[in-house]
């Protein structure tokens, strides 16, 4: 039996969790407003390396960033930050996931682009440290996951708008044993936290010429939270006549992405946190692997973008790491051009990624010395940038 000393326990640990998220709460009612990025000069692009092979696809990609805004840089309107101290024997020796001075320089930049980072996990060596990547999402409320997947040859044309600061990732450290048979963890949902990252994708919708959005929950099963999403769903399309949605069940969707007399329909995604882990990994994979898809973490006033995938230990033990992909980061780097106003460099390097590493591919990286190196990777990008048959190499891709 068990004792009302331990229900009181429990009742009481819910309470605190209860009293922050409906402090949080109040704190999204005072949303900021969207940089406008033309007015901004100059925009501070932070450069994070991280762990393992982070540095080398950070270096890559950086040199990348920079060729495409060269003249951006010469001008003084965009200027690259490197960002040291996000490793993991800094963020140990400090036991902080993200170091107080490593915080600040990030605050100070506009957008960064991030490498790998390693979260310690049990019987690794390290301090059970909270992810760094969870933590700043936390620290800048980086609400809106963004992830693109693109396969022109198959006419695939996705973009997923995961929340990415709620659901059982918001108090996932916070669950409670309430006895050593009953474990209970808590799921987050608010209606401001919903109704950001749906209208985000709506207006991505809009600004793009898409005319579809595809609401992803289980609302016909968990009721009170995916519920309220779904509802906040329909409040939201109202501002967006021209936009057709719809709402589909995570367990199908996931069946529906493989299914290729369904891939073409859909076109922009919103999703609660954790169906949308589950799922932008999927669509990755589909896409030709984690390493090849990039991420943005956004918020009004700031923005992360990232590669998808770990810091590869056992590539830097090995000595490999010269042959890391970074094609993954690359994509975000393009996704970081798009975002802070330059569409025409960041669709470049959309297309010499596509030609690169899905069509062509007069070069291959294989992680190892049977294939090319991340900077031979990187000049066969710039190579292809710069020709002036980009566009057609890209349209033979397209058509098959």
């Amino acid at each position: 039996m068990v004792s009302r000393q331990t229900i009181e326990a429990a009742k009481e640990h819910f309470g605190t969790v209860l009293e922050q998220q409906l402090e949080r709460v109040e704190r999204l009612k005072a949303e900021d407003d969207w940089l406008n990025y033309s007015e901004i000069s100059p925009i501070k692009v932070g450069m994070i390396g991280g762990d393992g092979i982070g540095p080398y696809i950070a270096a890559e990609s950086q040199r990348v960033l920079e060729f495409l805004l060269k003249d951006q840089v010469a001008s003084g309107k965009v200027a690259f930050r490197t960002i040291e101290g996000l490793t993991i024997e800094n963020r140990a020796e400090r036991m902080k996931s993200i170091p107080d001075d490593v915080l600040a320089e990030i605050r100070d930049c506009h957008v960064t682009l991030k490498g790998p980072t390693h979260t310690p996990e049990r019987g690794d060596g390290w301090p059970n440290l909270e992810s760094a990547n969870v933590s700043m999402r936390k620290e800048l409320d980086l609400f809106a996951n963004v992830r693109p997947v693109r396969i022109p040859s198959q006419g695939i044309d996705w973009t997923f708008f995961r929340e990415n600061t709620e659901d059982m990732y918001a108090v996932g450290s916070q669950g409670i044993n309430v006895t050593e048979d009953l474990g209970i963890d808590f799921r987050v949902i608010t209606s401001q936290g919903s109704e950001r990252i749906i209208d985000a994708a709506f207006a991505h919708a809009h600004r793009t010429g898409k005319d579809t959005v595809t609401v992803v929950t289980k609302a016909n099963i968990v009721k009170t939270t995916d519920g309220k999403f779904l509802d906040i769903a329909r409040k939201v399309s109202e501002k967006y006549p021209n936009i057709t949605w719809e709402g589909w069940y995570i367990d199908i969707m996931t069946a529906a992405l493989i299914n290729p007399a369904r891939q073409k329909q859909f076109q922009v995604l919103v999703l609660p946190n954790l169906y949308g882990d589950i799922l932008t990994d999927e669509a990755a994979q589909i896409q030709g692997g984690v390493g090849t898809a990039g991420s943005a973490n956004l918020r009004k006033r700031y923005g992360k973008f990232e590669a998808i995938h770990g810091s590869a230990p056992r590539m830097v033990r090995e000595g490999r790491s010269q042959y890391a992909d970074p094609s993954s980061m690359m994509r975000a780097g393009a996704m970081l051009l798009t975002h802070i106003g330059f569409e025409d460099q960041g669709n470049k390097l959309h297309k010499a990624l596509d030609i690169c590493g899905q069509y062509e591919r007069k070069i291959a990286i294989t992680g190892r010395d049977t294939g090319c190196t991340g900077k031979e990777f990187g000049d066969y990008l710039m190579e292809t940038i710069e020709d002036s048959k980009l566009e057609s190499r890209w349209d033979e891709y397209v058509q098959g």
